[in-house]
């Protein structure tokens, strides 16, 4: 089955090392959860693509499906789902998140 919004889901994560879909923009989160994770992110040193699904209806209903997953934000490392704001919250703080950006050859701080 083509799904328009899951080409462009895929396009974004094959071509940025991580991405943050999000409410709002880096600049200017729209919710707390958000935000945190790009104080994370931020804290990290991590270069990141938000991708803002406030601005587009199907992306955002179309992310959820994608990752089967109901919450946002949502961080995709190397084009794979890493999880919401707890678990990226919980994996900075043990420092399972940055190995991870370490082990897939992404650079922090």
């Amino acid at each position: 089955m083509n799904n328009p919004v899951f080409d462009r889901i895929r396009q974004d994560l094959s071509e940025n090392d991580v991405v943050l879909y999000m409410k709002g923009t880096p600049m200017f989160p729209q919710c707390g959860f958000s935000a945190a994770v790009v104080q994370v992110l931020t804290n990290l040193g991590v270069k990141f693509k938000g991708i803002d699904i406030l601005v587009d209806p199907s992306l955002r209903d179309g992310i959820k499906q994608f990752t089967n997953w109901p919450t946002l934000p949502q961080l995709y490392v190397k084009g794979e789902f890493v999880g919401g704001c707890d678990i990226v919250r919980e994996m900075a703080e043990s420092g399972e998140l940055k190995q991870l950006m370490t082990d897939k050859g992404v650079a922090t701080a």
